[in-house]
């Protein structure tokens, strides 16, 4: 398997119960008792010289769901795309301030970005199987990667940890493509989890899912969160309040003007007892 970037270290989780969420004092550090995966520190990121994201500064507890949430064009899947150096793909995309994995700087020179999106994995908002087989789709990425054990016994893991295996066990040469829309996603986050990451990114997930195909893959977050960093964006805030951990709120006042953090924190907080009127605005419908 390909050698770690310089610059990103191990993972090193520390055992901590779950945080009694939503009884912080006033004022108090919700993160205060949690292992941190990711952190920004005054991220700001432009499109050429259009300033999107401005001075975001968060942190992602390790295995628990952070949500995204915001009203459409505040900057959700840009700042996503931060945590695995994915707008780097987009022409004209830069960025200002720190995003750090496990205290390491994503963005230092010597940390290859390659190998940042493989222990970073993303499933986008339309499930995105390649026209090849089901049991070829998982295997892709551990096979270009120079995986060397099982391969077989690692598609099979792979599967049941997305909660697939069962309804594709006996049709693993067939086409990815022949598979239900709730499947092809479920399949994607098999194919992300092949590769061994720490964090998986979701971008609208179940967007364009039926409610029984999206209440599957809820419940497969709040499995996968047994053992992985999920950080997800999210239009629906009933999901958000489902399964998030913590949330945070993004926001933009509009005609060119980038997107701030408004609020972060528990989301027994955020949705119950929000600190800020535009939190409040927000999730009781009043914009966005």
């Amino acid at each position: 398997m390909a050698q770690a970037p310089v610059n990103i270290k191990p993972p090193k989780f520390q055992e901590t119960p779950p945080m009694p969420l939503g009884d912080d004092p006033e004022n108090a550090d919700p993160m205060a008792k949690e292992a941190i995966a990711l952190e920004t520190k005054s991220l700001r990121v432009f499109y050429g010289s259009h300033l999107t994201l401005d001075s975001i500064s968060m942190k992602v507890a390790a295995r628990r769901i952070t949500a995204i949430i915001g009203p459409s064009g505040c900057g959700k899947s840009t700042l996503l795309r931060c945590f695995n150096r994915m707008n780097e793909l987009l022409q004209g995309a830069s960025i200002k301030g720190e995003v750090l994995f496990m205290g390491e700087d994503l963005y230092a020179r010597d940390v290859d970005p390659t190998e940042v999106r493989y222990r970073i994995g993303m499933v986008f908002q339309k499930p995105n199987p390649f026209p090849k087989s089901i049991y070829d789709n998982v295997a892709f990425g551990p096979r270009i990667n120079g995986y060397k054990g099982n391969l077989d016994e690692l598609v099979e893991k792979s599967l049941r940890r997305a909660a697939l295996w069962e309804e594709v066990k006996d049709r693993l040469k067939k086409s990815a493509l022949e598979l239900s829309g709730g499947q092809q996603q479920r399949l994607c986050i098999a194919r992300a989890l092949a590769v061994a990451p720490e964090v998986i990114l979701m971008d609208e997930p179940a967007s364009a899912l039926d409610p029984l195909a999206t209440l599957k893959i809820e419940d497969l977050m709040q499995e996968l969160a047994k053992d992985y960093t999920i950080v997800i964006v999210t239009h629906n805030m009933q999901q958000a309040a489902r399964v998030s951990d913590y949330t945070a709120f993004l926001t933009t006042e509009g005609g060119g003007a980038p997107g701030k953090l408004v609020e972060f924190g528990p989301k027994d907080v955020i949705f119950t007892n929000p600190r800020d009127q535009r939190t409040q605005d927000y999730i009781t419908g009043r914009f966005g």
